[in-house]
């Protein structure tokens, strides 16, 4: 959704990022050259970018020029602007919440790896491949316990008055973690998510652009509720005292988020892109993704650090299953009732 950076290094993901984005026009069209877009915490220092891409260069002689729009659902908007004339070749970070709208858009074309058969069969986005996907963890909510005595228990539970302006959330236009609270909100509430979205206003401190800057506002102390990932536990645990962080598992269940990426239609550099897919399936790729991303990989097989035992797969998983006019309509109506509406 996840990845993911965490803690005081997601603050320092927007100097990465201007770093790390290259002008794509001047890409000439050949094979030894490659353009892919990707999410800010995907390029930034401490992120699976700069392991995995010269891993890439080095095993297949393709240059690589990395653009970061943004968050994920900036990566899709700049592609669908383009695709008259496509700049990128392969756009990295699209979930299932806006594969929808991708396929709908025509802006990714079809392309099955040669490590499919890799990936179990409950993970795979669109049985076309035009979205590969390349990593998983469950949505939940992360809770500072030395901000914060009590923890919520549901959903529910954060519209309660103890819990006001505790609550650090993204916004779902431009973030999947905020798309996919709306969509988890929609699976519990269904014709009730605007009356839900009006109880929870207060709760909520800010609504940030992205996970970079809203888990950085979590770590930074501003509030002790995040929007995040079960896997950012393992984060903790790995470069801090576990036990503070924790990924809190509510009993009505998670939703999950997996995270793919996929050729644009129209590529340039069609047997470079093809090239860069196969290899997020490989196992160097694959082993990168858990200290870097902070997500699960979708290879089986694959081992995972002693830091993930703190990361607990929720028991139960939820879908709202929208479509996109849908999840449109139910981000909307989240909006509205925010703004009163």
């Amino acid at each position: 959704m996840f990845t993911r950076t965490h803690g005081a290094r997601a603050l320092l993901a927007a100097a990465a990022i201007s770093i790390a984005a290259i002008a794509s026009s001047c890409v000439q069209k050949d094979d030894a050259q490659l353009v892919i877009y990707a999410y800010d915490s995907f390029a930034s220092e401490w992120g699976p970018g700069p392991v995995v891409i010269p891993a890439f260069e080095k095993a297949t002689g393709i240059k690589v020029e990395l653009v970061v729009p943004g968050d994920a659902g900036q990566v899709l908007a700049r592609a669908v602007d383009e695709k008259a004339s496509p700049l990128a070749d392969v756009i990295v970070g699209v979930d299932g919440n806006l594969l929808p709208k991708a396929l709908a858009a025509g802006v990714l074309s079809a392309y099955e790896p040669k490590a499919s058969a890799s990936v179990p069969p409950e993970l795979v986005l669109d049985d076309r491949w035009r979205l590969t996907p390349y990593d998983w963890s469950s949505f939940c909510v992360m809770w500072d316990s030395e901000k914060l005595a009590a923890p919520p228990e549901s959903l529910e539970d954060l519209t309660r008055p103890e819990y006001e302006r505790k609550l650090i959330l993204m916004d779902p236009r431009t973030s999947t973690p905020g798309l996919g609270f709306v969509e988890w909100t929609a699976a519990i509430y269904g014709d009730g998510l605007a009356d839900y979205w009006k109880r929870l206003a207060p709760s909520i401190l800010t609504m940030s652009p992205g996970w970079d800057t809203g888990y950085g506002l979590f770590t930074a102390g501003e509030a002790p509720l995040v929007i995040s990932y079960t896997t950012s536990a393992a984060y903790h645990a790995e470069y801090e005292t576990a036990g503070r962080y924790r990924a809190l598992e509510f009993a009505e269940g998670h939703p999950i988020q997996v995270e793919g990426a996929g050729i644009v239609s129209g590529a340039r550099h069609r047997k470079a892109a093809e090239a860069f897919i196969d290899f997020m399936l490989g196992d160097e790729f694959q082993s990168a993704l858990p200290l870097t991303n902070w997500m699960y990989p979708v290879k089986e097989g694959v081992a995972l650090p002693p830091s993930y035992d703190a990361s607990r797969k929720p028991a139960k998983t939820v879908s709202a299953g929208l479509g996109p006019d849908e999840l449109d309509g139910a981000v909307r109506a989240a909006l509205d009732a925010l703004q009163g509406r």
